[in-house]
């Protein structure tokens, strides 16, 4: 009896919660939450923060902001006049970045200006590509310049072909025929009767290109020299105190600027203004312009009239009295300089005489500092008794 009891009510307790499950899903689903949810959660439910909360993240420190340097000042431009002079500057790259700056070194100049006719890729090797000693007589003969300026040679180490072989990079016969086509192109300006200025190549990063540049030059300067140019050497402007390569270093007034790129070829701005910085003054010197920093005198405006030079100054006569000579004594109303006649024998008894030569020093005189001998009229004081002054006691 008691089992059926118990089995009874097991049964009546699966079919009332059978019967209450959807009914307590459905309140669940409407009712909010409670503080038996709180206190008592079931396992089907899980407490969740809201989404729009979250963990504050740390502030980041502000970075310092580094200041900038001041910004050049901009060089005046002004208009070239029509018959101003042109400067023709020809090479490869590096004559780019030096027209450049030579562009900005004669910017306030209106009867200067700067005519580029580089081509970056060009060198004296391939001259297939690109003969300068040819391009040079077509280029004078269209810019008409009153000065060339030349930068070439950065792009000249490699192999060159010479007759039917191909040289490597300063062999003998390699530079051989490299001096051969450098002396064409001096000649051919020189033919042209222009003047000009050879520039120099600095220093590279890589220190076998620098050493290239070195031999370089030396051929550079001797074309320019036996052709009547100039050559300019911008050397020490682009290395330090012991001839190494510097990326950055002292510009034109000495600030500390970069002048290189970061493949330590190229020229930065400033660098570029630093080539012209070398080139301006011998150049200003061709074109007949004062050198960079002198002192200008103010000239007349044009279609003044020329005034006439003011006549030479008389020149003023100044009346000094002529040297007198060791020799001519006579000038001074004398007959011989003084010093020619012997002078008297001195007296070997003289007291100054015996103190000299024997020694002998005077007697002094009575009565003087030196004088130690004793008065013949003083007597000398009278001994005292000893028992006078003796203070003993006597018995």
């Amino acid at each position: 009896m008691p089992m059926l009891m118990l089995a009874i009510a097991v049964l009546t307790v699966a079919a009332a919660s059978a019967f209450h499950t959807p009914a307590m899903a459905q309140e669940e689903q409407n009712r909010g939450w409670s503080l038996r949810d709180l206190l008592f959660p079931r396992r089907s439910e899980r407490i969740e923060p809201p989404l729009d909360i979250q963990k504050a993240k740390p502030k980041a420190k502000a970075r310092k902001k580094t200041p900038r340097p001041p910004a050049e000042p901009a060089t005046p431009v002004v208009e070239k006049t029509p018959d101003a002079r042109t400067v023709l500057v020809v090479g490869d790259f590096m004559a780019s970045g030096l027209a450049e700056g030579l562009d900005t070194a004669f910017a306030d100049n209106a009867g200067v200006k700067i005519v580029s006719r580089s081509n970056g890729s060009s060198g004296f090797v391939r001259d297939d590509f690109y003969n300068w000693p040819e391009q040079i007589k077509t280029l004078i003969d269209t810019e008409k310049p009153a000065a060339i300026v030349i930068m070439i040679g950065s792009n000249d180490r490699q192999q060159m072909r010479v007759g039917d072989m191909r040289e490597q990079p300063r062999s003998e016969n390699w530079t051989k025929e490299y001096e051969s086509r450098t002396d064409a192109l001096g000649k051919a300006i020189a033919d042209a009767k222009v003047p000009f200025l050879w520039v120099g190549m600095p220093a590279f990063r890589v220190p076998k290109m620098t050493s290239d540049m070195l031999a370089f030059n030396d051929i550079y300067h001797s074309a320019a020299e036996k052709h009547g140019g100039e050559f300019v050497d911008v050397w020490d402007g682009f290395v330090d105190e012991n001839g190494a390569f510097i990326t950055s270093g002292p510009d034109m007034n000495g600030q500390p600027v970069r002048l290189r790129a970061d493949d330590g070829i190229n020229v930065s701005t400033a660098g570029k203004r630093k080539l012209a910085f070398y080139t301006e003054k011998p150049l200003a010197k061709i074109l007949g312009l004062p050198a960079p920093g002198s002192v200008v005198t103010v000239s007349a405006p044009a279609g003044a009239p020329v005034e006439a030079p003011a006549p030479a100054a008389v020149p003023i006569i100044v009346d000094r009295t002529a040297p007198m000579l060791l020799n001519d004594p006579a000038l001074d109303g004398g007959s011989e300089l003084l010093g020619a006649a012997a002078l008297p024998k001195a007296n070997p008894n003289l007291p100054g005489e015996k103190l000299v030569i024997e020694g002998k020093a005077p007697d002094a005189s009575p009565g003087r500092a030196d004088d130690f001998s004793r008065p013949a009229n003083v007597e000398p004081p009278a001994t005292a008794a000893t028992a006078d002054t003796t203070t003993a006691i006597t018995p």
